[in-house]
This record gives structure tokens, sequence and C-alpha cells, in this order.
């Protein structure tokens, strides 16, 4: 029988809310306690049915099993330090936030997560907290443009694949609660190392939104009366440009904290765009079918 957990979720909105409605549907979580500072969000949270209730921030740690972190990672940072020290002091443990702490006073059950789609700068910051073993970097790759508690859906998870980060550095019961979760969530699980996983999410997810920020103010630049965008827009615009739409708040501080990879792969994508341009104002249609016939072999990865 699959054992519950009291699982308080900070951030409940696309990932977060998500995270809420299938843990608690699928058996994992007894009880979802959230947290959310903005009022509006929390109670929308709550007449949405994403937690069972809201409490403040320094209450969740003291009554959560499994925390789990589903706001933008700069908001990470300054968070994750401060639970593994109040998770420390729960234990008994001495002078949590120092290396050398005495770490003997009390069993640790309680489990952290994070979902962001930056790790190196996370993993960095605690490497030396003697609650370090409590924590589990992850990234469940799925998501949508939208944002807020009114963008959560059941199912969103489902099939798609989650990448567990530095499993190593975690201690054997919060790895197990960790894949527990996930399995409820029906997600692949990848292992990887916190750089190797920045490299490949610049490479996948951050290019992607910044490509379609550029569109969407390209287009915008250059056609003023937005009723002919709307009118002329085909599904291929559509579906290039919508994480246009997503939310600044979760992806500046992606940018930022990610910022030599994002820029190695900008600088790329910028290489290839000039090999377009080139063929075209040459005219050279072979080259250009070359080009596109490279990149049809995209295929093989994604059908």
């Amino acid at each position: 029988m699959q054992q519950t957990h009291r699982v308080a979720v900070i951030g409940l909105g696309l990932i977060g809310g998500s995270m809420a409605i299938d843990l608690k549907r699928r058996g994992f979580a007894s009880e979802i306690i959230g947290v959310e500072a903005d009022p509006v969000n929390a109670a929308a949270a709550l007449k949405i049915g994403l937690a069972d209730r809201m409490v403040p921030y320094d209450e969740c740690v003291r009554e959560a099993d499994v925390i789990i972190l589903a706001v933008p990672v700069g908001t990470v940072l300054k968070m994750l330090p401060d639970i593994l020290d109040r998770i420390g002091e729960c234990a008994g443990i001495e002078n949590p936030g120092r290396t050398g702490g005495n770490q003997g006073a009390g069993v640790i059950r309680k489990v952290v997560l994070d979902v962001c789609s930056v790790k190196e700068c996370l993993v960095r910051s605690v490497h030396c907290h003697p609650m370090r073993k409590c924590y589990v970097p992850t990234h469940p790759m799925a998501g949508t443009e939208y944002s807020g508690p009114w963008a959560a859906m059941p199912g969103l998870f489902d099939g798609r694949a989650c990448i567990i980060c530095d499993s190593g550095e975690s201690d054997s019961h919060s790895l197990r609660v960790a894949e527990a979760l996930y399995s409820a969530l029906n997600m692949r699980l990848i292992y990887m190392n916190a750089s190797g996983h920045d490299v490949h999410a610049a490479y996948v997810s951050h290019i992607s939104h910044i490509t379609s920020f550029a569109l969407a103010l390209t287009v915008l630049e250059k056609e003023k009366d937005e009723k002919h965008i709307f009118d002329l827009a085909s599904g291929g615009f559509s579906s290039t440009v919508r994480l246009a739409k997503s939310n600044a708040d979760m992806w500046v501080p992606i940018f930022s904290r990610n910022r030599d990879n994002v820029l190695r792969v900008m600088d790329t994508y910028m290489e290839k765009m000039k090999e377009f341009r080139a063929a075209i104002a040459e005219g050279n249609e072979d080259n250009i079918r070359s080009l596109i016939e490279d990149a049809n072999r995209i295929k093989r990865i994604i059908r």
C-alpha cells in the first residue's frame, strides 16, 4: 500500500497547483498544505481546491513531510537555505546553517524538492549545508504558457520526463520519497548532474522561450495594427509564438541564473539564422534546401 504524506506546496501556480491536484487524487498526499504570498492567488487556490488549507510560510516546514518549492528560481535561492535551517531546528540540530553543526540530535524525515529549470546555482547554494541530504533537486519537464492557480490542471505530467539532479547528495529516504512522488505523477525519471541539466535545459527549453519572445517583438514592431496579427495568424505562427505569453516573473531569473549556457545557445542560434539569411539573400535555393533538410533530422528526436 502506498504511503501517504502531508505535502506543502509553496507556490500554487501552474506547476505547483497541477502537482497538488494529482498528488492528492492519486493517494500520494494525505493533505495538501498551500503557501501563497499573493492573497488573491491564495484565495483562488482554496476556492479551486488545489489545497486543503493555506498556512503562512513559517508554519509549512513544521507541519509538512514533503515540501515542494514551486516558485521562481530567484525566490528558491532565498528560501532553500532557510527551509533547511528550519528542518535542522525541528530535529534539534545546533547551528543548522553552518557546516559542522551537531547532526546527531534527531532523525530527519522531511524532504524538500524544487521544480526549477535551473539547478547548478541551487545545489551550490546549499552544498555545505548539514541538511543538504533532505533536499532533492528535480525538474519535471512539463508546462504551458499560462500561469497562476487558474492554469493548474490534472494530468499535466503524465508520460513526461522528470530530471533528478545530483542524486548521490540526497539521502536514501529523501530520494525514495522523490521517486515515489514522481511515480504518482506518472513521470519518467532521468538522472544527471546539475551542470549537465542546465546545459540541456538551455538547449531544449530556454532558447525556445527566447526565440518566441523575440519573434513576438519582431511581429509587434512591424505590425502596429494588432488586428491583422489575429486575422492572419495561422496554426504555425500561433504554435511558434505561444511561449511569448509566458510569465516574466518566472523567466527573467531563469535567463539570469543560466546566463552562460543561454548565451552559448543564443550564439549558435544566431549563427544558424545568419546562414539562412545569407542563403536567402543570395537566392541560393540549393543552400536553403540543404539547411531545411538538415533541420528535418530533428524528426528523429521529436515526432
